[in-house]
């Protein structure tokens, strides 16, 4: 049975925290460990020089966040585990993506528009401080995804927007030089997506209310008292909803442990009583993990060692890849050209699936003949795998398949003697 690909990274911009843990750290280990699962984890260390340009910062994030999801029982046999920097194909992806995506689609990015509409509100220059690594940002990540083709890729749904200029870039791509990347899927966890910090607010470092993951004990128990709540008292009924403290509380309790928390919310549980039960809930999870952390950041070597073989697996990979992608766009021995010729007149010679995105956001497919003549026309299909799906049947079964897709194809004046025959020259072609 083949593998599913799942990438995840964090960016090494500060210190891990419960926000990291639940949202990326506790899923990806748990994904790893799941048969016919090929896992990538990598240290976003590139993208964390768009917002910090303290060195130290960044090298001692990078050994925090790679000893918690060691500690949190990631295994470096069983995954590719790696650091960003180390994989020199990823930003050479990220130009030949550069080419293939229209600045129109950068404009539109979250990050790039919020620093804009911040800067007009105060009357500044729309880009003043705006840095062409910010405005980059979503195609370095389109490379991370891309370079592995991953299927499936964990996000919060505040980053769903990457993953779907991510997809745009392997059409693009695809559509001009053949088929060479997956687009990728988003997976998220509805009830951890985003995690509320002390404020109240998504826990962020930029909004310096996080919990640090590997805090210990008594900080841990300090920072929760600390988290914000309404001013009724005990025995007056409280509200979940809205209720940071019960939203963190539900990301690591079981169904019937947060079920138990939201009766006592009705019964109106005292506000230091909730907390005390949040904290003894994180404390039961986090504090076996706390020895292993420990002894990992203070034995950085050990860590290095580990990302350095992860990297060099992760190249088996990227540096196949790229040389591959490389040729694709006439990056090539000038030798290669006569033999690229005739490879493109064969090609050019069988009829092909062309798939593509309407105005309308749905996406279709057609089958057309070595000479251009429409065979087959697809209707709209929510998602490109859906349509993917649906060519993948007519590759493999050739005609058999037609009869099960003709709700999803229109009806075409053609023959379907000359259909059969094309589907024919596809299969026979492999």
């Amino acid at each position: 049975m083949s593998s599913t690909r799942f990438l995840t990274g964090i960016t090494t911009s500060g210190t891990p925290h419960l926000g990291n843990y639940v949202g990326s750290i506790r899923p990806s280990v748990r994904a790893s460990q799941a048969d016919h699962v090929e896992s990538y984890y990598f240290l976003a260390d590139y993208h964390a020089l768009i917002k910090i340009d303290e060195p130290s910062r960044i090298q001692r994030s990078t050994l925090e966040i790679a000893a918690s999801w060691l500690a949190a029982g990631l295994n470096p046999e069983r995954v590719t585990f790696y650091r960003q920097s180390d994989i020199p194909e990823i930003p050479e992806l990220t130009w030949l993506l550069t080419c293939v995506t229209g600045k129109g689609v950068l404009n539109r990015a979250h990050a790039y528009k919020a620093a804009v509409d911040k800067n007009s509100a105060s009357g500044q220059d729309p880009d003043m401080d705006v840095s062409a690594g910010l405005f980059m940002y979503p195609v370095l990540m389109g490379a991370d995804i891309l370079m592995f083709n991953a299927h499936l890729v964990p996000v919060g749904r505040d980053q769903i927007q990457h993953i779907e200029m991510a997809r745009d870039m392997a059409n693009s791509f695809n559509h001009r030089y053949g088929e060479h990347f997956v687009p990728p899927q988003a997976v998220i966890e509805e009830s951890v997506a985003t995690l509320p910090g002390l404020d109240g607010r998504k826990m962020s470092k930029s909004y310096d209310n996080t919990i640090p993951l590997f805090a210990p004990r008594e900080q841990l128990k300090k920072l929760i008292a600390g988290i914000k709540t309404d001013s009724r008292a005990p025995g007056e009924p409280k509200d979940t909803e809205g209720s940071a403290l019960f939203q963190i509380y539900q990301a690591f309790a079981s169904d019937e442990e947060a079920q138990a928390l939201r009766s006592a919310y009705a019964n109106g549980i005292a506000w230091g009583d909730a907390k005390q039960i949040l904290f003894e809930r994180i404390d039961r999870e986090i504090a076996p993990m706390r020895e292993a952390y420990e002894d990992l950041i203070n034995h950085p070597a050990k860590i290095e060692a580990i990302l350095l073989a992860g990297a060099a697996k992760a190249r088996q990979r990227a540096t196949p890849f790229m040389a591959e992608l490389r040729h694709a766009v006439g990056l090539r021995k000038l030798g290669d050209q006569t033999k690229t010729a005739a490879q493109k007149a064969t090609k050019a010679a069988l009829p092909n699936f062309k798939q593509y995105r309407e105005a309308d956001g749905q996406f279709r497919f057609k089958l057309v003949d070595a000479q251009g003549r429409l065979l087959l026309q697809s209707l709209g299909f929510e998602s490109p795998r859906q349509a993917a799906q649906a060519i993948g049947l007519l590759q493999k079964q050739g005609a058999s398949a037609l009869p099960e897709l003709t709700s999803q194809l229109e009806a075409l004046d053609v023959d379907m003697a000359d259909v059969t025959a094309a589907l024919a020259q596809l299969a026979a072609a492999g």
